[in-house]
Protein backbone atom coordinates (compact mmCIF):
# COMPACT_ATOMS: atom_id res chain seq x y z
CA UNK A 1 0.00 0.00 0.00
CA UNK A 2 1.35 3.59 -0.73
CA UNK A 3 1.71 5.90 2.09
CA UNK A 4 3.79 8.81 1.98
CA UNK A 5 6.58 9.72 4.79
CA UNK A 6 5.83 12.73 6.68
CA UNK A 7 8.74 15.55 7.43
CA UNK A 8 11.19 13.90 10.23
CA UNK A 9 10.95 17.41 12.29
CA UNK A 10 8.00 18.67 14.34
CA UNK A 11 6.22 21.99 13.85
CA UNK A 12 8.58 25.39 15.48
CA UNK A 13 4.46 26.58 16.54
CA UNK A 14 2.40 24.13 16.58
CA UNK A 15 -0.31 26.67 17.48
CA UNK A 16 0.37 28.11 14.18
CA UNK A 17 -1.01 25.04 11.78
CA UNK A 18 -4.31 25.48 10.00
CA UNK A 19 -5.99 22.49 11.45
CA UNK A 20 -5.25 23.65 15.58
CA UNK A 21 -6.24 26.99 14.20
CA UNK A 22 -9.31 25.65 12.83
CA UNK A 23 -9.85 23.74 16.36
CA UNK A 24 -9.15 27.37 18.45
CA UNK A 25 -11.93 28.68 16.25
CA UNK A 26 -14.47 26.08 16.83
CA UNK A 27 -14.59 26.31 20.48
CA UNK A 28 -17.79 28.83 20.37
CA UNK A 29 -19.42 26.43 17.85
CA UNK A 30 -18.68 24.08 20.57
CA UNK A 31 -19.82 26.16 23.09
CA UNK A 32 -23.27 26.37 21.27
CA UNK A 33 -24.02 22.46 20.67
CA UNK A 34 -22.88 22.16 24.72
CA UNK A 35 -26.30 21.93 25.89
CA UNK A 36 -27.64 19.66 23.34
CA UNK A 37 -24.65 17.11 23.81
CA UNK A 38 -25.49 16.93 27.39
CA UNK A 39 -29.08 16.34 26.84
CA UNK A 40 -28.88 13.74 23.85
CA UNK A 41 -25.48 12.00 25.36
CA UNK A 42 -23.96 12.62 21.91
CA UNK A 43 -22.24 14.77 19.64
CA UNK A 44 -24.69 16.82 17.59
CA UNK A 45 -25.13 15.92 14.43
CA UNK A 46 -24.33 19.85 13.08
CA UNK A 47 -21.02 19.87 15.14
CA UNK A 48 -20.04 16.22 13.82
CA UNK A 49 -20.23 17.60 10.25
CA UNK A 50 -17.91 20.61 10.90
CA UNK A 51 -15.56 18.08 12.70
CA UNK A 52 -14.87 16.26 9.45
CA UNK A 53 -14.79 18.58 7.21
CA UNK A 54 -11.77 20.33 9.88
CA UNK A 55 -10.25 16.70 9.29
CA UNK A 56 -10.58 16.27 13.12
CA UNK A 57 -11.42 12.27 12.70
CA UNK A 58 -8.61 11.63 10.66
CA UNK A 59 -5.59 13.38 12.17
CA UNK A 60 -3.87 10.38 12.83
CA UNK A 61 -4.51 7.92 9.71
CA UNK A 62 -1.71 7.68 6.95
CA UNK A 63 -2.06 10.45 3.86
CA UNK A 64 -2.58 7.84 1.33
CA UNK A 65 -6.02 6.72 3.45
CA UNK A 66 -7.22 10.26 3.26
CA UNK A 67 -5.65 11.18 6.95
CA UNK A 68 -3.85 14.44 7.93
CA UNK A 69 -0.92 11.86 9.17
CA UNK A 70 -0.62 14.23 12.28
CA UNK A 71 2.62 14.39 14.92
CA UNK A 72 1.46 13.72 18.42
CA UNK A 73 2.28 17.15 19.74
CA UNK A 74 -0.62 18.57 17.10
CA UNK A 75 -3.13 15.78 18.00
CA UNK A 76 -3.14 16.44 21.51
CA UNK A 77 -2.90 20.21 21.09
CA UNK A 78 -6.49 20.05 19.23
CA UNK A 79 -7.52 17.55 21.46
CA UNK A 80 -6.94 20.26 24.01
CA UNK A 81 -8.56 22.96 22.57
CA UNK A 82 -11.80 20.87 21.79
CA UNK A 83 -11.94 20.20 25.63
CA UNK A 84 -11.75 23.61 26.56
CA UNK A 85 -14.84 24.15 24.43
CA UNK A 86 -16.20 20.30 26.02
CA UNK A 87 -14.96 17.74 27.91
CA UNK A 88 -16.77 15.13 25.91
CA UNK A 89 -16.16 16.32 22.40
CA UNK A 90 -12.50 16.54 23.27
CA UNK A 91 -12.75 12.55 24.65
CA UNK A 92 -14.19 11.53 21.47
CA UNK A 93 -11.49 12.97 19.29
CA UNK A 94 -8.87 11.59 21.36
CA UNK A 95 -10.51 8.23 21.11
CA UNK A 96 -11.15 8.17 17.87
CA UNK A 97 -7.22 8.84 16.96
CA UNK A 98 -6.04 5.75 19.47
CA UNK A 99 -8.94 3.89 17.67
CA UNK A 100 -7.62 4.60 14.70
CA UNK A 101 -3.75 3.82 14.94
CA UNK A 102 -5.48 0.28 16.68
CA UNK A 103 -6.85 -0.46 13.53
CA UNK A 104 -3.91 0.00 11.70
CA UNK A 105 -2.52 -3.36 12.97
CA UNK A 106 -5.46 -5.69 11.06
CA UNK A 107 -4.39 -6.77 7.62
CA UNK A 108 -4.02 -5.04 4.40
CA UNK A 109 -7.53 -6.19 3.44
CA UNK A 110 -9.10 -5.20 6.78
CA UNK A 111 -7.79 -2.10 6.44
CA UNK A 112 -8.99 -1.42 3.16
CA UNK A 113 -12.59 -2.34 4.71
CA UNK A 114 -12.06 0.20 7.41
CA UNK A 115 -11.17 2.96 5.16
CA UNK A 116 -12.33 2.85 1.37
CA UNK A 117 -11.76 6.21 -1.05
CA UNK A 118 -13.45 8.64 0.25
CA UNK A 119 -14.54 7.21 3.26
CA UNK A 120 -15.97 9.20 6.76
CA UNK A 121 -14.54 6.80 8.79
CA UNK A 122 -14.74 7.03 13.42
CA UNK A 123 -13.63 4.30 15.25
CA UNK A 124 -15.65 4.14 18.27
CA UNK A 125 -15.06 1.23 21.14
CA UNK A 126 -12.11 0.32 23.49
CA UNK A 127 -8.72 -1.12 23.45
CA UNK A 128 -8.79 -2.60 26.56
CA UNK A 129 -8.71 -6.26 27.03
CA UNK A 130 -12.10 -8.09 27.69
CA UNK A 131 -15.97 -8.26 26.58
CA UNK A 132 -16.18 -11.02 23.92
CA UNK A 133 -15.77 -14.42 23.05
CA UNK A 134 -15.61 -16.36 20.22
CA UNK A 135 -15.31 -19.84 18.46
CA UNK A 136 -13.14 -19.97 15.31
CA UNK A 137 -15.45 -20.94 12.43
CA UNK A 138 -14.42 -20.51 8.27
CA UNK A 139 -12.78 -17.61 7.08
CA UNK A 140 -13.13 -15.54 10.86
CA UNK A 141 -15.24 -16.07 14.31
CA UNK A 142 -18.66 -15.85 16.13
CA UNK A 143 -18.31 -13.67 18.33
CA UNK A 144 -20.70 -12.77 21.34
CA UNK A 145 -20.07 -10.13 23.98
CA UNK A 146 -20.58 -7.29 25.74
CA UNK A 147 -18.53 -4.09 25.95
CA UNK A 148 -18.23 -0.95 28.59
CA UNK A 149 -16.82 2.73 27.45
CA UNK A 150 -18.30 3.09 24.10
CA UNK A 151 -17.30 6.18 23.46
CA UNK A 152 -18.40 8.05 20.12
CA UNK A 153 -20.90 5.17 19.33
CA UNK A 154 -22.80 7.81 18.02
CA UNK A 155 -20.93 9.22 15.30
CA UNK A 156 -19.22 5.61 14.76
CA UNK A 157 -18.95 3.87 11.76
CA UNK A 158 -16.74 1.12 13.59
CA UNK A 159 -16.89 -0.44 17.32
CA UNK A 160 -13.48 -1.62 18.67
CA UNK A 161 -13.54 -4.61 20.96
CA UNK A 162 -11.53 -7.20 22.53
CA UNK A 163 -12.66 -10.82 22.75
CA UNK A 164 -10.83 -14.48 23.37
CA UNK A 165 -11.14 -17.72 21.27
CA UNK A 166 -12.84 -20.66 22.84
CA UNK A 167 -11.39 -24.51 21.84
CA UNK A 168 -13.35 -26.60 23.82
CA UNK A 169 -14.82 -24.07 26.10
CA UNK A 170 -11.48 -23.24 27.53
CA UNK A 171 -9.56 -19.47 25.77
CA UNK A 172 -6.87 -20.29 23.38
CA UNK A 173 -3.46 -19.40 24.24
CA UNK A 174 -0.78 -17.59 21.60
CA UNK A 175 2.50 -18.51 21.85
CA UNK A 176 3.37 -15.20 22.84
CA UNK A 177 1.05 -15.77 25.71
CA UNK A 178 -1.36 -13.26 25.42
CA UNK A 179 -4.90 -15.04 25.74
CA UNK A 180 -7.29 -11.74 23.60
CA UNK A 181 -7.81 -10.87 20.14
CA UNK A 182 -9.19 -7.54 18.73
CA UNK A 183 -11.86 -6.73 16.03
CA UNK A 184 -13.31 -4.42 14.33
CA UNK A 185 -17.45 -4.47 14.14
CA UNK A 186 -20.06 -2.69 12.26
CA UNK A 187 -21.63 0.21 13.77
CA UNK A 188 -24.55 -0.39 12.35
CA UNK A 189 -24.71 -4.25 13.44
CA UNK A 190 -24.03 -3.38 17.07
CA UNK A 191 -26.55 -3.19 19.76
CA UNK A 192 -26.04 -0.10 21.94
CA UNK A 193 -27.62 -0.54 25.37
CA UNK A 194 -29.53 2.80 26.53
CA UNK A 195 -29.35 3.32 30.18
CA UNK A 196 -25.73 2.27 29.88
CA UNK A 197 -24.13 5.45 30.08
CA UNK A 198 -25.74 7.47 33.65
CA UNK A 199 -22.21 9.48 34.67
CA UNK A 200 -21.64 13.01 36.68
CA UNK A 201 -19.55 14.38 33.53
CA UNK A 202 -18.50 13.31 30.30
CA UNK A 203 -22.51 12.46 29.47
CA UNK A 204 -21.83 13.93 25.89
CA UNK A 205 -19.13 11.12 25.12
CA UNK A 206 -21.89 8.69 24.51
CA UNK A 207 -19.96 5.79 26.19
CA UNK A 208 -22.63 3.30 26.00
CA UNK A 209 -22.61 -0.71 26.55
CA UNK A 210 -22.48 -2.35 23.18
CA UNK A 211 -23.42 -5.75 22.48
CA UNK A 212 -23.41 -8.54 19.71
CA UNK A 213 -24.63 -12.27 19.81
CA UNK A 214 -23.27 -14.71 18.02
CA UNK A 215 -21.77 -11.82 14.97
CA UNK A 216 -19.57 -13.54 12.30
CA UNK A 217 -16.20 -11.28 11.94
CA UNK A 218 -14.17 -11.96 9.23
CA UNK A 219 -10.32 -12.63 10.23
CA UNK A 220 -9.48 -9.80 7.80
CA UNK A 221 -10.76 -7.37 10.65
CA UNK A 222 -9.21 -9.22 13.41
CA UNK A 223 -5.53 -8.75 14.85
CA UNK A 224 -3.85 -10.16 18.51
CA UNK A 225 -4.31 -7.86 21.05
CA UNK A 226 -0.71 -7.14 21.84
CA UNK A 227 0.28 -5.46 25.16
CA UNK A 228 -1.03 -4.70 28.37
CA UNK A 229 -2.62 -2.61 27.39
CA UNK A 230 -1.76 -1.27 23.97
CA UNK A 231 1.60 -2.26 22.01
CA UNK A 232 2.45 -0.48 18.97
CA UNK A 233 0.67 -2.83 15.97
CA UNK A 234 1.02 -0.13 13.61
CA UNK A 235 4.81 0.07 13.17
CA UNK A 236 5.17 -1.08 9.50
CA UNK A 237 3.39 2.42 8.28
CA UNK A 238 6.13 4.52 6.89
CA UNK A 239 6.64 7.41 9.63
CA UNK A 240 7.80 8.84 12.65
CA UNK A 241 4.26 8.77 13.83
CA UNK A 242 3.78 5.24 13.63
CA UNK A 243 7.04 4.44 14.75
CA UNK A 244 6.66 6.10 18.20
CA UNK A 245 6.04 3.59 21.29
CA UNK A 246 2.60 3.29 22.91
CA UNK A 247 3.07 5.70 25.57
CA UNK A 248 3.38 8.63 23.35
CA UNK A 249 0.06 8.05 22.25
CA UNK A 250 -1.63 5.90 25.30
CA UNK A 251 -1.74 8.59 27.97
CA UNK A 252 -1.19 11.46 26.50
CA UNK A 253 -3.99 11.67 24.20
CA UNK A 254 -6.58 11.58 27.55
CA UNK A 255 -4.20 13.90 29.58
CA UNK A 256 -4.82 16.29 26.86
CA UNK A 257 -8.33 16.15 27.51
CA UNK A 258 -7.72 16.70 31.22
CA UNK A 259 -5.09 19.78 30.10
CA UNK A 260 -7.72 21.23 28.15
CA UNK A 261 -10.31 20.63 30.49
CA UNK A 262 -7.86 23.04 33.69
CA UNK A 263 -7.51 25.73 30.83
CA UNK A 264 -11.08 26.35 30.80
CA UNK A 265 -12.04 26.08 35.03
CA UNK A 266 -9.02 28.86 35.03
CA UNK A 267 -10.88 30.89 32.34
CA UNK A 268 -14.11 29.98 33.70
CA UNK A 269 -12.74 31.63 36.71
CA UNK A 270 -11.05 34.66 35.08
CA UNK A 271 -14.28 35.79 33.79
CA UNK A 272 -16.51 34.97 36.83
CA UNK A 273 -13.86 37.09 39.08
CA UNK A 274 -14.30 40.24 36.43
CA UNK A 275 -18.01 40.18 37.51
CA UNK A 276 -18.56 38.39 40.84
CA UNK A 277 -18.64 40.60 44.21
CA UNK A 278 -19.62 37.95 47.03
CA UNK A 279 -22.17 38.25 49.49
CA UNK A 280 -20.64 40.40 52.58
CA UNK A 281 -17.87 41.46 50.10
CA UNK A 282 -17.54 44.78 48.81
CA UNK A 283 -15.15 44.53 46.48
CA UNK A 284 -14.86 41.94 43.10
CA UNK A 285 -13.37 38.82 43.23
CA UNK A 286 -10.65 39.70 40.70
CA UNK A 287 -9.96 42.37 43.60
CA UNK A 288 -9.34 39.91 46.30
CA UNK A 289 -5.21 38.97 46.40
CA UNK A 290 -6.52 35.27 47.33
CA UNK A 291 -7.75 34.88 44.56
CA UNK A 292 -4.94 36.95 42.47
CA UNK A 293 -2.84 34.29 44.05
CA UNK A 294 -4.88 31.31 43.21
CA UNK A 295 -4.66 32.11 39.21
CA UNK A 296 -1.31 32.75 38.57
CA UNK A 297 -0.90 29.02 40.81
CA UNK A 298 -3.29 27.78 38.97
CA UNK A 299 -1.63 28.79 35.74
CA UNK A 300 2.24 27.69 36.21
CA UNK A 301 1.34 24.68 37.77
CA UNK A 302 -0.92 23.72 34.58
CA UNK A 303 1.38 24.77 32.68
CA UNK A 304 4.46 23.00 33.97
CA UNK A 305 2.50 19.72 33.82
CA UNK A 306 1.62 20.49 30.20
CA UNK A 307 5.38 21.72 29.25
CA UNK A 308 6.95 18.09 30.89
CA UNK A 309 4.43 15.93 28.74
CA UNK A 310 4.74 17.38 25.87
CA UNK A 311 9.20 17.58 25.75
CA UNK A 312 9.33 14.16 26.81
CA UNK A 313 6.92 13.73 23.65
CA UNK A 314 9.28 15.37 21.81
CA UNK A 315 12.12 13.94 22.97
CA UNK A 316 10.57 10.34 21.42
CA UNK A 317 10.26 11.79 18.11
CA UNK A 318 13.40 12.77 18.06
CA UNK A 319 15.32 10.57 19.29
CA UNK A 320 14.07 8.22 16.27
CA UNK A 321 13.98 10.95 14.00
CA UNK A 322 17.58 10.32 14.40
CA UNK A 323 17.62 7.30 13.97
CA UNK A 324 18.06 5.92 17.30
CA UNK A 325 15.87 3.30 19.16
CA UNK A 326 14.58 4.68 22.29
CA UNK A 327 15.23 3.53 26.09
CA UNK A 328 12.94 1.70 28.61
CA UNK A 329 13.68 4.89 30.84
CA UNK A 330 12.71 7.40 27.88
CA UNK A 331 9.26 5.56 27.33
CA UNK A 332 8.42 5.90 31.62
CA UNK A 333 9.31 9.20 31.48
CA UNK A 334 6.80 9.64 28.66
CA UNK A 335 4.43 8.02 30.99
CA UNK A 336 4.68 9.56 33.80
CA UNK A 337 4.96 12.82 32.06
CA UNK A 338 0.98 12.55 31.43
CA UNK A 339 -0.06 11.50 34.19
CA UNK A 340 2.23 14.22 36.37
CA UNK A 341 0.10 16.50 33.47
CA UNK A 342 -3.00 15.01 34.42
CA UNK A 343 -2.05 15.90 38.48
CA UNK A 344 -1.01 19.58 37.50
CA UNK A 345 -4.73 19.86 35.91
CA UNK A 346 -6.05 18.23 39.14
CA UNK A 347 -4.36 20.75 41.36
CA UNK A 348 -5.47 23.87 39.06
CA UNK A 349 -9.05 22.99 38.72
CA UNK A 350 -9.06 22.34 42.56
CA UNK A 351 -7.80 26.01 43.16
CA UNK A 352 -10.19 27.65 40.54
CA UNK A 353 -13.34 25.44 42.18
CA UNK A 354 -12.38 26.61 45.66
CA UNK A 355 -12.14 30.42 44.79
CA UNK A 356 -15.33 30.09 43.12
CA UNK A 357 -17.08 30.11 46.04
CA UNK A 358 -21.06 28.92 45.81
CA UNK A 359 -21.12 29.62 42.13
CA UNK A 360 -18.97 26.59 41.93
CA UNK A 361 -21.36 24.17 42.61
CA UNK A 362 -24.45 25.60 41.05
CA UNK A 363 -25.69 23.29 38.26
CA UNK A 364 -25.70 25.45 35.48
CA UNK A 365 -21.93 27.14 36.46
CA UNK A 366 -19.14 26.45 34.09
CA UNK A 367 -17.15 26.01 37.04
CA UNK A 368 -19.15 22.83 38.02
CA UNK A 369 -19.66 21.82 34.02
CA UNK A 370 -15.74 21.31 33.63
CA UNK A 371 -14.94 20.35 37.61
CA UNK A 372 -17.56 17.15 36.47
CA UNK A 373 -16.40 16.72 33.22
CA UNK A 374 -12.52 17.07 34.79
CA UNK A 375 -13.19 14.21 37.40
CA UNK A 376 -14.13 11.88 35.25
CA UNK A 377 -11.20 12.05 32.56
CA UNK A 378 -9.17 11.66 36.07
CA UNK A 379 -10.73 8.68 36.72
CA UNK A 380 -9.30 6.66 33.50
CA UNK A 381 -6.53 4.03 33.90
CA UNK A 382 -4.32 5.71 31.66
CA UNK A 383 -3.87 8.65 34.24
CA UNK A 384 -4.01 6.63 37.18
CA UNK A 385 -1.43 6.98 40.54
CA UNK A 386 -0.12 3.59 39.96
CA UNK A 387 2.15 4.54 37.12
CA UNK A 388 4.17 6.39 39.59
CA UNK A 389 6.38 3.52 40.88
CA UNK A 390 5.72 1.22 37.57
CA UNK A 391 8.20 4.15 35.85
CA UNK A 392 10.32 3.90 39.55
CA UNK A 393 11.32 0.08 39.34
CA UNK A 394 12.08 1.05 35.32
CA UNK A 395 14.33 3.73 36.89
CA UNK A 396 15.86 1.05 39.98
CA UNK A 397 16.04 -1.45 37.01
CA UNK A 398 13.53 -3.70 38.12
CA UNK A 399 11.28 -5.09 36.10
CA UNK A 400 8.21 -2.42 35.33
CA UNK A 401 5.95 -5.36 34.27
CA UNK A 402 3.93 -5.84 31.37
CA UNK A 403 2.23 -2.32 31.69
CA UNK A 404 5.24 -0.71 30.39
CA UNK A 405 7.78 -2.25 27.67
Amino acid sequence: MQTIVEDRRLPVDIDAQPVVQAAAALKPTVRHYHDEIEREQRLSPGLVEQMHAAGFYRLLLPRSLGGLQADPLTYIRIVELLAEGAGSVGWNVANNGVGQLVSLGLPDDGVQEIYPKGHRTVIAGTAVQGGGQAVAVEGGYRVSGRWTFGSGCHEAAWMLGSFQILDDGQPRRRDDGGMFWRGLFPRAEVEVIPGSWEVSGLRGTGSFDWTVSDFFLPKRRTMVHAGVPLDNQWAHWPGITYALPAPAWVGPHQCAVITGLARAGINALVELAADKTPRGRTGRLCDNPQVQDAVGRADAILNSGRIYRNAMIAELWNTLADGRETTLEQRARCRLAAVHAGDCARQAMDLMFRHGGSTSFKTASRLAEVWRDLQVVGQAATLAPEWYPIGGRAFLGLDPGPRLR
